[in-house]
């Protein structure tokens, strides 16, 4: 659990939740970010809806809680008139596998987790959803047991106080400023961008990956038998495909949503509202940069099976073209030897003493010429 007050020009830390459900214990100037994983959720639900009351005079509904305990949920965007509700599916580096909850042991009929298959950066690559409420002076989010994306970007955020003091202002507040979110909404769209760079850091060992198998299937010395592994590789690229597809249209909704807002009532809100449309659109530019990438990998093992294919059946036709130009020129060989091993007893050169010498030179003589026959109409010819 991760509790942060924030304005222009200060972060501090708080340990517990209860003493901010106390009226006036929060500046006004000030907004809340309550991080909590699934489990503290569950638990300390009472106290975040009494704090939300008290800074919000406004609650959860009981659907949205549930969208924010649901582990399996895909992205998407919901609102009411108070607040928005955004879950937003990760791509980062962890196990893959969601974790059970240390409360609630796994059921002994439930069937294990089929681990993602591929290379291993693919079966890293944690999909399980981070879940936010955006209110006008809280924002929480639910994240999974490791918060490990709370916590990377709360070390970024407590950077921002000055070094000695956390609670202190740094001395120069123009670059406290420009680099603390003024809003739980722009405070939102900086972790969901931290959450889409996580897979972007990925790229290039999974392209370094891929390649080497796209490598190895066109290379015509190289027997490639990980077909398995190929297989399911692209099924999870596929399932990646469908997961920034589910972002990419939770951002619009999100976007959708914004645009919706009644006018700014002042300039001050108006600029606010306008780089919270900026930062929005700069998320979705990035999601579209790791759609491009997921689908650019996809269609890249796609081609290389298709070339692995097409290599054997040219190298296939090679070895059929050198086994039929040497049944060609065995064939007049066989011929001759049939008519010579005719049962008929006046046959020319059977009789002599050097019949043996010309059939056989005859025979040499038209297999030799048969070869550059063959040759210079590159049937023989080695192909590159």
């Amino acid at each position: 659990m991760r509790i942060f007050e924030i304005n222009s020009s200060q972060v501090s830390e708080h340990a517990a939740l209860a003493p901010l459900a106390l009226p006036g214990s929060c500046s006004a100037a000030s907004y809340l970010w309550i991080s909590l994983t699934r489990d503290e959720f569950r638990a300390s639900l009472p106290e975040v809806q009494q704090i939300l009351q008290t800074l919000c005079q406004t609650q959860l509904v009981d659907l949205h809680v549930a969208d924010l305990l649901n582990d399996q949920l895909p992205s998407h965007s919901d609102y009411t008139s108070q607040y928005d509700v955004l879950v937003f599916r990760r791509l980062a580096s962890g196990n893959g596998q969601p974790a059970p909850p240390a409360s609630t042991a796994p059921p002994a009929t439930a069937p294990a987790p089929r681990p993602r298959g591929g290379p291993p950066v693919l079966r890293r690559i944690d999909t399980r959803p981070v879940g936010f409420a955006v209110f006008d002076r809280v924002l929480l989010s639910v994240h999974p047991e490791d918060g490990a994306v709370r916590d990377v970007f709360a070390a970024r955020l407590l950077a921002a106080a000055a070094p000695g003091d956390r609670g202190t202002p740094a001395l120069d507040v123009r670059a406290v400023t420009n680099r603390v979110p003024t809003s739980p909404a722009d405070l939102m769209l900086r972790v969901i961008n931290q959450i889409v760079d996580g897979y972007l850091d990925l790229r290039r060992e999974l392209t370094k990956q891929l390649d080497h198998w796209q490598a190895e299937l066109i290379d015509p010395r190289s027997r490639f038998t990980n077909w398995g592994a190929l297989m399911e590789s692209r099924q999870s690229l596929h399932h990646l495909d469908e997961i920034c597809e589910d972002q990419r249209a939770a951002m619009q909704d999100w976007l959708d949503n914004l645009e919706t807002l009644p006018p700014p009532k002042d300039a001050a809100e108006g600029r606010e509202r306008e780089l919270v449309m900026i930062r929005s659109r700069d998320v979705l530019e990035h999601i579209e940069r790791v759609v491009h990438h997921v689908r650019r990998l996809e269609q890249n093992a796609e081609t290389a099976v298709q070339m692995h294919f097409s290599v054997q059946g040219h190298r296939a036709n090679d070895i059929m073209r050198v086994l039929t130009v040497l049944t060609a020129v065995f064939l007049p060989l066989n011929l001759i030897a049939g008519i010579f091993g005719m049962n008929f007893e006046f046959i020319p050169l059977v009789h002599k003493a050097d019949g043996f010498w010309i059939a056989m030179g005859s025979m040499l003589a038209i297999a030799v010429l048969l070869v550059l026959i063959f040759w210079r109409k590159r049937y023989l010819a080695r192909t590159r």
